[in-house]
């Protein structure tokens, strides 16, 4: 998968998302939040980082931190495989972050109006899902960005 290319006339009220592995569950990223889909590389340590940064890599000359969702999350350790994949996200600022996934799915549009809120009982501030989108019998969780980057959640 390296070049990654999302062709589509799309409707105002649907967006196109990422779909990616975490757990064997099923996750989503806004395609306009994602600047790039990566092979694992060497990921160098950071001392004294957050436990839920692997550590930062070189891409195009840039450095970019790379955050383990299994470990935001609170799954436990990655588990690298063949199909694991950093993706490159836009962050406030133009600045990027990489998030490691177990393995990157697909693209797919989903419609505004088909994303259904998480639960009446999750603190939507604490969360870091913004909805859920469903794919036939399958539920994915939308993830709110800007929420992995605060140090006060999880």
């Amino acid at each position: 998968m390296s070049d990654l290319r999302v062709v589509n006339e799309k409707n105002e009220a649907d967006n196109q998302y990422i779909i990616f592995n975490i757990n064997k569950e099923s996750y989503a990223i806004d395609v306009s939040q994602v600047n790039n889909i990566i092979q694992m590389p060497k990921i160098t340590k950071v001392p004294k980082s957050p436990e839920y940064f692997s550590g930062v890599i070189s891409l195009r000359g840039e450095i970019i931190p790379i955050m383990s969702l299994h470990r935001r999350m609170n799954y436990g350790e990655d588990s690298i495989t063949k199909d694991s994949r950093i993706i490159i996200l836009n962050i406030e600022d133009e600045r990027l972050m990489g998030v490691i996934v177990d393995e990157v799915k697909e693209v797919l549009t989903i419609p505004e109006n088909e994303i259904e809120q998480p639960s009446p009982f999750i603190n939507a501030d604490e969360s870091f899902i913004r909805g859920i989108g469903k794919k036939g019998e399958e539920l994915i969780s939308i993830l709110k960005i800007g929420s992995l980057t605060k140090k006060d959640i999880a």
